[in-house]
């Protein structure tokens, strides 16, 4: 979790990122454009893919990442997850998990999940971003950086007074609408991969 402020700099920054928005009719065109998106960022890679999901169970606006998880979990990716409401990434833990993935996984390509506190204008947002993020960031947590890309979702307004406040009073519905729209995106993007690769082993075979 990190905060997402918009001022002139960042809005262009916004404009210029990949992102949908829960506030307009998710249309099936812009579920498409982030697919688009990601598999150019995955495709690109001859690394292995590494899903992070992070956030806590016990906070409803937190609890984006771990949603996420369970959900493309249970779709049965090619990708490892972690970060599941069964098994959450949070501030307590992810150095281990962290610790535990380049243990795992030789030099993988990590894309990072993570709600996002912001603009009131931006609740509903998701954008996909180049780079590492620092969870709990909006709640002045000191956590390690972590992942290669990472998607971003702003699920409520950040109080600057009490950013733990916002995340408690975080809209349920929300925070499971994007989940279930995130988790439909890495779905498919997931099971045009499997193709991708079926239709590749075809032909170096014939």
């Amino acid at each position: 979790m990190w905060p997402f402020s918009i001022n002139k700099k960042s809005k262009k920054i916004v404009d210029e990122a990949s992102y949908i928005s829960l506030k307009e009719t998710t249309e099936e065109a812009e579920i498409e454009k982030m697919v688009s998106k990601l598999e150019e960022i995955f495709y690109n890679t001859s690394k292995e893919i590494v899903i992070l999901c992070i956030g806590s169970d016990r906070s409803t606006g937190d609890s984006l990442g771990p949603l996420v998880g369970k959900l493309i979990e249970e779709r049965n990716i090619p990708y490892p997850v972690y970060g599941t409401l069964k098994e959450p990434v949070h501030a307590l833990n992810i150095k281990k998990v962290i610790k535990k993935i380049y243990e795992t996984h030789q030099d993988p390509f990590v894309f990072g999940i993570d709600a996002c506190l912001g603009d009131e204008r931006q609740i509903g947002y998701i954008l996909i971003r180049e780079g590492s993020f620092i969870p709990g960031n909006a709640v002045n947590r000191v956590l390690p950086s972590v992942g290669d890309y990472h998607l971003k979702a702003i699920v409520n307004s950040l109080d600057p007074l009490s950013p733990i406040h916002s995340l408690n009073s975080t809209r349920l519905y929300t925070v499971l609408k994007l989940a279930e729209i995130i988790g439909e995106i890495i779905a498919r993007v997931a099971a045009n991969d499997r193709i991708s690769r079926g239709n590749a082993e075809k032909t170096n075979v014939t």
